[in-house]
């Protein structure tokens, strides 16, 4: 009997795009930095998405500049570390995910930021059981995912970094500009194999924010991921995102219409911009942050509901209730900010009538 794999929710970006950074790696004859998978250029070109020489074609992963990614692999290329930061929802985990893929060919060597990260976690643990039995020495030593980068020659990956305690953060001084990690216990330390090198991610809009030292700041080359620049970037990100998730998810739903995932992208944009599209009218903006990733979270969310207590095709009352759950975070304050985007904006839009019954019969 064949034993077949156990499907995951979410696969990592190196096996769902296993056969794309396959297809890069045999037609890539540009140099690559020692322990690369792919030259810079192929990194840059699996992101962006297009083309091959042979008429293969490569999805886009970041829908935006193409200079950006080109300065967030070229920083890679150098000693310097990277940190991408914007505001929520600009797609700074996504960005780092895919960019570990290409460059490492893994995507897993991650510590994820909270206000509970230990200095530990981003250095080396204990087994206590063989500390306890043989003090301490290799065996007993509980490498993190940082140490195993540096061993290795890999990429290794910092979310929200600016939720870790101000004096975990400074740990990281020693192995960004040293390249090593130091063991005093053992006397020794764990010298980082070319190849190395370090993702972070950080946004200013969390609450429990630390900011970075200057001497850490110093250490890494700062790009900043913007919200998408137009409408219709925004829509080509949500409709992508969310076919995909869709299909990962198996939501028993039609793919939703542009119509209606360009309605959701445009509520989003005028609460965000604090004005309607047209300029005509000044909004008041509301205390959540109404990024892509929440446009896409409520578009699958619609789907979820049309799927399996609908008729299979998005409509507005299925998309009433996630809406305003990602507006309203403030019952109060926001509540009054929805309220009067009701009657001032989509009240008097005569196309949008069904989503103002909509959201009245949810209130």
């Amino acid at each position: 009997m064949t034993a077949t794999a156990t499907p995951v929710m979410r696969q990592h970006a190196e096996h769902q795009f296993a056969e794309e950074l396959a297809e890069l790696g045999k037609h890539d004859q540009r140099p690559r930095p020692e322990n690369w998978a792919l030259s810079p250029w192929a990194v840059v070109r699996y992101l962006m998405g297009g083309k091959l020489d042979n008429g293969f074609e490569v999805s886009a992963k970041y829908i935006g500049s193409p200079r950006l990614m080109e300065i967030a692999v070229a920083t890679l290329a150098t000693d310097r570390a990277l940190l991408l930061y914007g505001v929520p929802g600009t797609a700074k985990s996504w960005v780092s995910e895919h960019l570990a893929a290409a460059i490492s060919g893994n995507s897993t060597l991650l510590i994820q930021g909270t206000a509970g990260t230990s200095e530990e976690q981003l250095r080396y643990g204990w087994n206590y059981a063989q500390l306890l039995a043989n003090g301490p020495s290799e065996k007993a030593l509980v490498p993190s995912p940082m140490m195993q980068a540096m061993r290795n020659g890999k990429i290794a990956r910092v979310e929200e970094l600016t939720r870790i305690p101000a004096d975990v953060q400074d740990s990281l001084i020693t192995v960004l500009s040293e390249k090593t990690l130091p063991i005093p216990e053992l006397g020794s330390e764990v010298q980082a194999v070319r190849g190395f090198s370090v993702i972070a991610t950080a946004n200013n809009r969390d609450k429990g924010v630390n900011e970075l030292s200057a001497a850490l700041k110093r250490r890494f080359n700062t790009v900043v991921l913007p919200v998408p620049a137009s409408e219709d970037d925004e829509v080509a990100i949500v409709v992508k995102r969310v076919g995909e998730m869709g299909r990962a998810l198996q939501l028993p739903a039609e793919p939703p219409a542009l119509k209606e995932v360009r309605r959701i992208v445009q509520i989003f944009r005028e609460l965000r911009n604090g004005k309607t599209e047209d300029g005509k009218t000044q909004i008041k903006s509301p205390s959540s942050t109404l990024s892509t990733a929440e446009a896409i979270s409520v578009i699958n969310s619609g789907l979820a509901l049309a799927g399996h207590f609908g008729d299979g095709v998005l409509r507005a009352r299925d998309m009433a209730s996630g809406l305003i759950g990602a507006v309203v975070k403030d019952p109060v304050q926001d509540a009054v900010v929805w309220n009067e985007y009701l009657e001032t904006v989509m009240k008097e839009r005569s196309d949008w009538k069904d989503l103002y019954r909509a959201f009245r019969d949810m209130s």
